[in-house]
């Protein structure tokens, strides 16, 4: 099983004068996990939907912001 959501730990150095992040995290499109598009795939019902979602295909939908992380919540 994949995960959208992955992490690393950057170098800290003994002379940063700031607090280091400790475990920087990024998100993956899933579209890098399809192999190709397989025809018939479900469309959102309505065009607002998708247009909020910025993909007209459920299953290449991704929120993008770590969860864990909080980030912008869209409404």
């Amino acid at each position: 099983m994949f995960t959208q959501y992955k992490s690393w730990r950057p170098y800290i150095s003994p002379f940063d004068p700031c607090k280091p992040i400790e475990v920087k995290y990024y998100a993956t499109p899933p579209q890098l996990y399809m192999g190709f598009q397989p025809p018939g795939l479900p469309q959102f019902p309505t065009a607002r939907e998708a247009l909020m979602a910025g993909t007209l295909w459920p299953q290449l939908f991704s929120p993008y912001p770590f969860p864990l992380k909080g980030g912008r919540k869209h409404d």
